[in-house]
């Protein structure tokens, strides 16, 4: 959870005293979780939290979490920077040793605050009609009930995954981590919605035989308390998880064949932004001038023509 500091320019510019009251407190807080619009300070002197150049930035400011270990974590940062440039808020930690996926809201702890958190593993993809109407549904069910909610997709090879199996009325009966006999094909995949009280679950769980902090350990606390939602996509849905060569291969090759017949770009990330309203019409035709003139640059241009 970040806290948000707003400047107010009371007198004019030429009046400006050198030192700014949110300057002051941001010296005084020296916590890099505060986002900040003030017209009268110079980005420069900032030392702590990140600097908006508009309220609505600041305000509007999505917050995410990126965690990968000290090897590829220098990689992402050089990519997405601090997320800025999408009207985001992108902060980072190091996961030091593969101690397992449930360890993220260990780490994320401070980052997550108060709030319900949604956690996606990062070699999984989706593609279908509806998904945004889907996560936006999940996260008032979660908020709502203070519920876990996860997701199944019928998959030929459920011991590669968490599996989850269902009676005839589609309620939970069980969860299992890479069994060698599921009782199901139905894989639960790398996306998921908790209520705050995940933290304090992560913390309570006990390594598997693996080693690991097991997410499934996670969901079935959540279960055995009857407090966990699953919902299974349908074959009009595809989820591919890229954990492996083949997989990355297989998922390469999916998206190029949808977006060369289409011509539209699945997860393009300056197109989410620009829809969704985090950044404007503007913003986008400087991300395209940065770009360049090429394929992606040309596609941008379509979208801030109006496709």
């Amino acid at each position: 959870m970040y806290f948000r500091i707003l400047g107010a320019l009371r007198t004019r510019p030429s009046q400006i005293t050198k030192i700014a009251p949110s300057l002051d407190l941001l010296e005084r807080i020296k916590d890099k979780a505060v986002h900040i619009h003030d017209p009268v300070v110079d980005p420069n002197k900032i030392k702590y939290g990140t600097y908006f150049k508009s309220i609505d930035e600041c305000i509007r400011n999505v917050d995410v979490l990126i965690i990968s270990t000290p090897q590829d974590l220098p990689n992402f940062k050089r990519l997405l920077s601090n997320g800025s440039q999408l009207g985001m808020n992108f902060s980072y930690e190091e996961q030091k040793k593969p101690n397992g996926i449930a360890e993220a809201f260990i780490i994320g702890e401070k980052f997550i605050g108060t709030d319900s958190v949604c956690l996606i593993l990062g070699d999984n993809m989706f593609y279908g009609s509806g998904f945004t109407k889907i996560l936006k549904k999940s996260v008032e069910e979660v908020e709502k009930n203070n519920k876990a909610k996860v997701f199944g997709y019928y998959v030929n090879n459920p011991s590669r995954y968490g599996v989850v199996e269902n009676d005839k009325n589609g309620n939970v009966i069980s969860l299992e981590e890479k069994p060698k006999n599921p009782k199901s094909n139905y894989a639960v995949v790398g996306l998921y919605f908790y209520p705050n009280h995940v933290i304090k679950t992560a913390k309570n769980i006990k390594p598997s035989n693996r080693g690991e902090l097991e997410i499934t350990s996670i969901n079935n606390s959540f279960l055995k308390n009857k407090s966990l939602i699953v919902e299974l996509f349908d074959k009009n849905f595809t989820w591919l998880d890229s954990g492996t060569h083949e997989s990355m291969l297989e998922a390469s090759n999916y998206i190029h064949t949808i977006e060369k017949r289409t011509g539209l770009k699945i997860a393009c990330i300056e197109e989410i932004a620009y829809k969704l309203g985090y950044i404007n019409k503007k913003k986008l035709h400087q991300i395209i001038d940065y770009i360049g003139d090429n394929q992606y640059g040309d596609y941008l241009k379509k979208i801030k023509d109006g496709i």
